[in-house]
């Protein structure tokens, strides 16, 4: 069988590679010439562990090409996946152009039946929209899923060939048999809803999970206040099966190009039908006040952060990618900016596209040039390495000391026995 895959970003580079890698001949679709080239080359536009190994291995083995022309990616491909982005407009609702552009331009060039897969985040109802643009270009008989992701930055391609469930929502038993048959090489369970309820699904899971992580972080602000260890508290609530321990860490809050977009676009979706989302609204406060928490920290103990020298550890939303959309850290240097503070960062892999974002700070090539002489450090972002710097040699280098922990990273006692003032989240 030979599938497309429109859109070379994150899902879809991700979802093109792993099919190819089940074995399927797979040609992904991009505009951009200049990123199809790089591709050709063996050349990835972003970071995700093992992907580029499996990139050049499925190419070489002749199952995975790379295309910028609609009518070689749709020419005898029985399945088309949508993968194109779906930003968030300044009023919160996605943008659906891309989506919208990308089923035009499979219509114009369908002569028999296909299935249109949207795996792009898109709101209930964006699947009816597609049907009824394609039919406006192509009269033949077609069907359109909605197939969800649910990858991880940092573990997509674990995430994709051992999900935790495959969801299609179609409108035909034909539809849904052709994207079973696709996925029976994974073993999980596979369900299959109308259109609108897998549309649903994707944005009520990543509302509940970041629900969740707001929640831990309102419970970390109490223990602040009144003594206890949110630590402790998180793994006693874990324990309890209906709750679970997943996303019941405490910190700086969500950040990533997907839980962001998604809450909102949840929260504007159900508004537009007239359902004001309370909860929703509460979550997303809650996640922005979060990055003030560590700001209030830090003046607790420099009691003034103008002029102060502050090390940043961390640029990326969280470890094992280099995506800094939506980053906790950005968002906490903005804050330092305004406080007239000087920053030194360093990030494992995210320096590169921070750089984009933010000026008047310095980079560094290392944990450790990032800490010297500084006042204060923060870790932003929870990378495992910094786990493993030795904490006693960069608190000799400190001007002062201190270590906020935004991510509860590091070991409290050690730290404090080593001779820092540590401050943590809740803790």
């Amino acid at each position: 069988m030979k599938i497309s895959v429109i859109g070379t970003g994150y899902v879809g580079l991700v979802t093109g590679t792993c099919l190819s890698e089940i074995g399927y001949q797979v040609i992904c679709l991009d505009i951009d010439e200049e990123k199809i080239t790089r591709l050709k080359e063996g050349i990835i536009p972003i970071y995700e562990p093992q992907l580029k190994e499996l990139v050049i291995k499925n190419q070489e083995a002749g199952r995975l090409s790379f295309t910028t022309s609609y009518a070689e990616a749709i020419n005898d491909s029985a399945v088309v996946f949508i993968a194109v982005g779906t930003p968030a407009r300044e009023d919160g609702h996605a943008d659906l152009s891309y989506v919208f552009q990308a089923a035009e331009s499979i219509a114009q060039e369908m002569k028999d039946y296909k299935v249109i897969v949207d795996k792009s985040t898109v709101p209930v109802g964006t699947g009816e929209k597609v049907k009824s643009i394609i039919q406006k270009h192509y009269s033949g008989s077609f069907d359109v899923v909605s197939c969800p992701e649910f990858l991880r930055e940092g573990s997509a391609i674990e995430d994709f060939m051992k999900p935790d469930r495959i969801v299609v929502g179609a409108q035909s038993t034909k539809a849904v048999d052709i994207m079973f048959d696709i996925f029976k090489p994974i073993e999980t369970e596979k369900i299959s809803t109308n259109l609108a309820s897998a549309e649903l699904i994707k944005y009520a899971s990543n509302a509940f999970l970041a629900t969740k992580i707001s929640f831990i972080n309102e419970i970390s602000n109490i223990c602040d206040l009144v003594g206890a260890n949110v630590g402790e508290v998180a793994y006693g609530m874990g324990l309890d099966q209906r709750i679970g321990s997943s996303f019941l860490r405490a910190g700086v809050g969500y950040g990533g190009s997907c839980f962001p977009k998604d809450v909102s676009a949840l929260k504007q979706m159900a508004g537009h039908n007239g359902y004001d989302f309370k909860l929703l609204k509460a979550v997303i406060e809650v996640n922005n006040d979060q990055r003030a928490v560590v700001i209030k920290k830090a003046k607790e103990a420099l009691k003034s952060l103008k002029g102060k020298n502050i090390g940043i550890l961390g640029l990326a939303f969280k470890d094992n990618t280099d995506d800094v959309r939506e980053s906790a850290a950005i968002d906490i240097i903005n804050l330092l900016q305004k406080e007239k503070a000087q920053i030194t960062a360093y990030d494992p892999i995210a320096t590169k596209n921070a750089e984009k974002l933010i000026s008047g700070i310095e980079f560094s090539d290392s944990a450790y040039a990032a800490c010297h002489d500084k006042d204060l450090v923060i870790i932003a972002t929870e990378w495992p390495d910094f786990k493993e710097l030795d904490w006693e040699k960069i608190k000799d280098k400190m001007r002062n000391p201190c270590v906020v922990d935004g991510r509860n990273l590091l070991d409290q006692n050690k730290m404090r026995e080593i001779g820092f003032q540590y401050l943590s989240i809740g803790r």
